[in-house]
């Protein structure tokens, strides 16, 4: 009979055998040789870490109820055909973004809206106050962080009195990234007539529970079906990152545009609860407001390809003059970081806007490893200074915005639900090119002779940090 400590050795070679077939099955060679580097170094602790981690599973019963909720989103899609521009007036170079978009995400691109960018934190969250307060018929808010602190009172008081005075308030929170707004302020809600829906619960007995780190961290708001928000901001006080204020962008539409919206929000609800909402009213008529083609893609788990990551480096490689990207995190995959600096090389001017500053240390660590590539390929990296810059958008050339909830990481990639939302529209990209310009002036522009100067210990600890990248 083998005794403990033989048994403990035999496994030691087991585990790393075993995984050496199993983990790279449907995962890239790059997140695989992650996950084997931990198991072979450290084999109990590194299957308990991929166990919990590892897999990009959801439980059979939420897998049925993605599928049926992106039927959802293609039977809606389906009723409100195509309004007014199928394919936006766009330079033959880039009507095939549009098109795949529409594959990738289900939505077709629709005309006849009027967007707003949204950069001040306090504004957009007073502007979102003052809707709530003028609805009359629904109100519809899904955010990754609703947080119990001043700002997250301020909403939930607006949305309870929406809902003493008669409005259908439906607000879903991620159960993660809002666990005290969910345990301190939604009982509150619920009694003044709010449903409240934690989307994505965890815990090892719950029934239909989902891993911790797949979250829905998209945020969307619906009004009346008329008016829409998405972008970056949560409802928090803006300060992740102590003495620098976030800063953030977001999106107000009116138009056909918010009716995807509305079906991104209702296939998150109904994912969440099983319960289909046909009320004719969260659907009213498309009214054209503006003149903005824009088109929404949902990406997420539950998607067949990681069709945020897809969509990002199409539009790279569709570029000919000018891209800027501005993002948080930066934990770009060897795709991604390809388009880059093909971009570059093309001769295109590509452009990073990120912060100096940081709310994760070993993420802005690896981040930071790949600013050698991006600066030998001449891209410019600008480093905001005076804020924590969540905002997450890009443009490309004069005539595409992408503006929404992801970022440049494996995390938002592969695992996160993200919504984004395209504007093909040359009036709407030069405003974004002054929201673009401001983070310039405000941003140190890195050199690459100054980078090459830092000291070899921070280089290690960078570089240490990357070999992580799938887990970050």
């Amino acid at each position: 009979m083998p005794s403990w400590s033989q048994l403990y050795l035999i496994s030691q070679w087991a585990i790393p055998l075993v995984m050496l077939v199993y983990v790279p099955q449907k995962r890239s060679a790059a997140a695989a040789r992650t996950w084997l580097l931990l198991i072979f170094l450290l084999p109990w602790p590194g299957l308990f870490l991929y166990a919990l981690f590892g897999r990009i599973y959801l439980p059979k019963r939420r897998i049925a109820q993605q599928t049926r909720a992106s039927m959802h989103i293609r039977t809606v899609q389906a009723q409100m055909g195509t309004r007014g521009a199928a394919v936006p007036a766009l330079p033959a170079h880039l009507v095939s973004a549009a098109l795949l978009a529409k594959r990738l995400g289900d939505f077709e691109v629709f005309g006849g809206n009027a967007v707003e960018l949204l950069d001040d934190y306090t504004g957009s969250l007073d502007r979102l106050v003052a809707d709530i307060d003028a609805a009359n018929q629904h109100v519809h808010l899904l955010f990754y962080i609703f947080e119990a602190d001043e700002t997250g009172r301020r909403l939930a008081e607006a949305v309870e009195r929406a809902a003493q005075r008669g409005v259908r308030c439906r607000v879903l929170m991620d159960a993660v990234g809002s666990k005290r707004g969910l345990a301190h302020l939604a009982p509150a809600m619920r009694e003044r007539g709010v449903e409240v829906v934690p989307l994505l619960p965890v815990g090892l007995f719950r029934r239909n529970a989902a891993r911790f780190d797949l979250r829905n961290h998209r945020k969307v708001v619906v009004i009346d079906g008329r008016i829409g928000y998405t972008g970056s901001q949560n409802i928090v006080d803006g300060a992740f990152v102590k003495n620098h204020a976030n800063k953030e962008l977001m999106v107000r539409v009116t138009g056909p545009v918010v009716a995807q919206l509305q079906a991104v929000f209702l296939a998150d609800h109904y994912f969440e609860t099983g319960a289909p909402q046909d009320e004719k009213e969260l659907f009213p008529p498309l009214e054209e407001t503006g003149a903005s083609p824009a088109q929404v893609v949902p990406s997420g788990p539950g998607y067949q390809r990681e069709n945020g990551q897809e969509l990002i480096i199409a539009l790279l490689y569709a570029a000919r003059e000018r891209v800027v990207i501005t993002t948080p995190y930066l934990v770009p995959d060897e795709p991604f970081l390809q388009a880059i600096r093909v971009a570059a090389w093309r001769g295109v001017e590509v452009h990073f806007v990120l912060s100096m500053h940081a709310n994760q240390l070993v993420t802005q660590f690896a981040q930071r490893s790949y600013y050698d590539a991006l600066l030998d390929a001449s891209v410019h990296i600008h480093l905001s200074e005076p804020h924590f810059l969540h905002a997450k958008h890009l443009s490309i050339d004069d005539d595409i915005a992408l503006i929404g909830s992801t970022n440049i990481d494996i995390r938002s990639f592969a695992l996160n639900a993200e919504i984004n939302m395209l504007i093909y529209d040359a009036e709407v990209v030069a405003k974004l090119r002054v929201v673009q310009e401001r983070y310039f002036s405000n941003s140190k522009l890195l050199t690459r002779a100054e980078w090459k100067r830092r000291p070899l210990a921070v280089k290690v600890i960078q570089n240490t940090a990357r070999l992580a990248d799938s887990l970050l």
